[in-house]
């Protein structure tokens, strides 16, 4: 694994990388190589790495915790919490359609462009048209207004809602939204982003995120490599147990066993071909991609997580490298951890 990590940085695909991979006992190999930023400090074991779209399953179990203590169902409308969506065409949109990005909201919307105040971004979710047709399409505007049906149903702000309802109870004690200025020195650049005009580094990459003030149900978590891999440990556990403080198995179950056209709630199913989790994970995985280069992937028949994490933005968002690499590193873990 740090050899091929070793390689892909050789080719200026990232400057830093952190790794774990292991079983429900805890990691059996990690590391960490390269630097913050091509002129930066040293990655280090408390590096913070922007976990961008990882936030999502991170939220998504909050979600599910709301499902287990009543405050919401998979059913619900979001017209039930979010009374400025009655009457519109989204009113009908389930918690479960959002989970599973099979809501017809469109994703890979630049708000930010034309939406520069919290408020201005999201008037545009309210009244961003529908597709037409039905089926998958990975939205994270979707999960933005999850994020907010969350805040309305738990009555308390989405960051204090995740880190009460999983981090905390996790461990996960660095994994966090909205960095404090001190934190933000450890924490690897991402893109030199032509919108900012700078280099990002220790505020969300995500710009839409950004607009929405670093904390948003799409993305916005910043963690460390050992509190990522808690949480991949936590999860490979979960058959009988769920993860303790966090959800319950059967509540998990169905996270992670609930597939719809390569979702599941939350998460990216395993799918044989093109998968970023490689090749020899078995059909009951599950994991994440974040845009800025980081995954978690978990097998709980191989009782097998993986994290990798990266700042394969940085300089430039351009490369799509990191597709394979994802690929060989999860290979290469796999072969490691059932050796």
């Amino acid at each position: 694994m740090r050899e091929l990590l070793a390689r892909a940085r050789e080719r200026r695909e990232f400057s830093g990388a952190a790794w774990a991979c292991g079983r429900s006992a805890g990691p059996l190999a990690r590391g960490v190589l390269g630097t913050l930023s091509w002129d930066g400090d040293p990655v280090g074991d408390g590096t913070l790495w922007d976990l961008a779209s990882v936030t999502k399953p991170i939220a998504g179990l909050a979600v599910m915790s709301l499902v287990e203590s009543g405050d919401l169902t998979l059913d619900d409308p979001i017209a039930f919490h979010l009374p400025e969506y009655a009457g519109t065409d989204k009113a009908g949109i389930t918690v479960f359609e959002l989970l599973t990005h099979t809501s017809r909201i469109p994703g890979q919307q630049p708000l930010y462009r034309r939406c520069p105040t919290r408020r201005d971004l999201l008037d545009a979710l309210v009244s961003l048209p529908l597709r037409e047709a039905p089926g998958v399409e990975y939205s994270s505007q979707g999960f933005m207004i999850l994020g907010l049906i969350a805040e309305s149903a738990s009555g308390m702000p989405l960051d204090r809602l995740v880190r009460e309802r999983v981090t905390a109870p996790l461990g996960m004690d660095d994994t966090r939204f909205v960095l404090s200025e001190s934190d933000r020195a450890r924490a690897a650049a991402t893109e030199d982003c032509p919108w900012r005009g700078r280099v990002v580094r220790g505020t969300v990459h995500d710009e839409n995120a950004e607009v929405l003030g670093g904390v948003a149900g799409h993305a916005g978590l910043f963690g460390t490599l050992d509190d990522l891999a808690r949480l991949g440990r936590a999860l490979c556990a979960g058959g009988p147990l769920g993860v303790p403080g966090v959800i319950g198995s059967r509540t998990l179950a169905v996270m992670t066993g609930t597939r719809t056209g390569g979702r599941a709630l939350a998460w990216q199913a395993y799918e044989p071909r093109l998968s970023s989790g490689g090749d020899l994970l078995t059909a009951s995985a599950y994991g994440h991609n974040g845009f800025t280069g980081t995954s978690l992937w978990v097998d709980p028949e191989l009782d097998f997580f993986a994290v990798l994490l990266t700042n394969r933005v940085h300089p430039s968002r351009s490369s799509d490298a990191i597709a394979r690499i994802r690929r060989t590193f999860h290979n290469a873990a796999v072969t490691e951890v059932l050796a």
